[in-house]
């Protein structure tokens, strides 16, 4: 952090494959490790390459002027006229939605039970932490809003505060119950065509590689740790041949410049973006190497 129907076929598909992953409350502080079979992402679901060019833009409205093959904008204050824009215009329409934290204002907020809501969320008024243990309550909600980004058009969607096992939230979350919640949503948006992206979360990527087909990240420059992202750039035959995008954005409010990131951003393929904390239409943009 710092409406078009589904075709009845694929409908029918999606009924019939409802994940069977659910969690309850962990009892043990040594949960046994999931098994999972990795996804292998379709030819339709859309897997960025290094260096594709992208906007970060969560203010309302969004300005389409901005030169990107990419944008990342919110679900719920777009509809999806603002999406049929973006693809007129030869783009991509990614959906920024909050997978681990509840937020005050959003329309769905009274869906979330009270035993799933816990501690504040330091420096974002209105928005608390979830307890991601419970899929069987949370799952309904993060579906619908699946669904939702489905009707409305959008190809991609960016889950917000997926490693919150690392954090204060006033649950005792463990790195297995991180991974299976995430792992659980990159399902759930595969089966409906959904690209999904691993935002942050750089201590889970060697688990998480094989589900999810971009990352994004905040101040991995300006805090050091970009080079945990970089399997998703190095091909690994192992995992997936492909050679997928890391869409990196740094804050002006850090006293980052473009000066201070850029030559590692083109040395290491990395789609690099200056943005100030509002992400509102404000950005620079490192020069992409081929």
């Amino acid at each position: 952090k710092s409406m078009l129907p589904f075709p009845i076929l694929f409908a029918l598909f999606a009924g019939c494959a409802q994940s069977s992953v659910t969690a309850s409350p962990s009892t043990s502080s040594t949960p046994s490790t999931p098994s999972y079979i990795p996804l292998v992402a379709s030819e339709s679901i859309w897997t960025p390459s290094p260096g594709t060019t992208w906007q970060w833009q969560l203010s309302d409205p969004v300005d389409l002027s901005v030169d990107a093959d990419v944008y990342d904008i919110d679900l719920f204050d777009n509809d999806a006229s603002v999406v049929d824009a973006l693809h007129a215009q030869g783009r991509i329409a990614i959906a920024y939605i909050s997978a681990g934290s509840w937020e005050d204002w959003r329309p769905d907020a009274d869906s979330f039970p009270q035993v799933v809501i816990g501690n504040d969320y330091e420096g974002w008024p209105g928005e608390k932490w979830l307890d991601i243990r419970r899929i069987d309550l949370l799952g309904p909600i993060m579906q619908a809003r699946l669904d939702l980004c489905v009707a409305k058009g959008f190809d991609a969607v960016e889950p917000d505060n997926i490693e919150a096992y690392q954090q204060d939230t006033g649950f005792p979350l463990t790195y297995e119950d991180q991974l299976r919640y995430n792992i659980w949503l990159a399902q759930e948006a595969h089966r409906r065509g959904l690209s999904i992206g691993l935002k942050n979360d750089p201590d889970q990527v060697a688990d998480l590689l094989p589900h999810f087909d971009w990352a994004l990240t905040e101040d991995c420059f300006e805090q050091g740790w970009c080079e945990k992202m970089r399997p998703f750039i190095d091909a690994n035959k192992a995992v997936s041949a492909r050679h997928r995008a890391v869409f990196a954005a740094e804050y002006t409010e850090t006293g980052m410049t473009l000066d201070k990131f850029c030559p590692q951003a083109k040395a290491t393929r990395f789609s690099a973006i200056l943005k100030h904390l509002d992400l509102g239409v404000y950005r620079e943009a490192c020069e992409t190497a081929p």
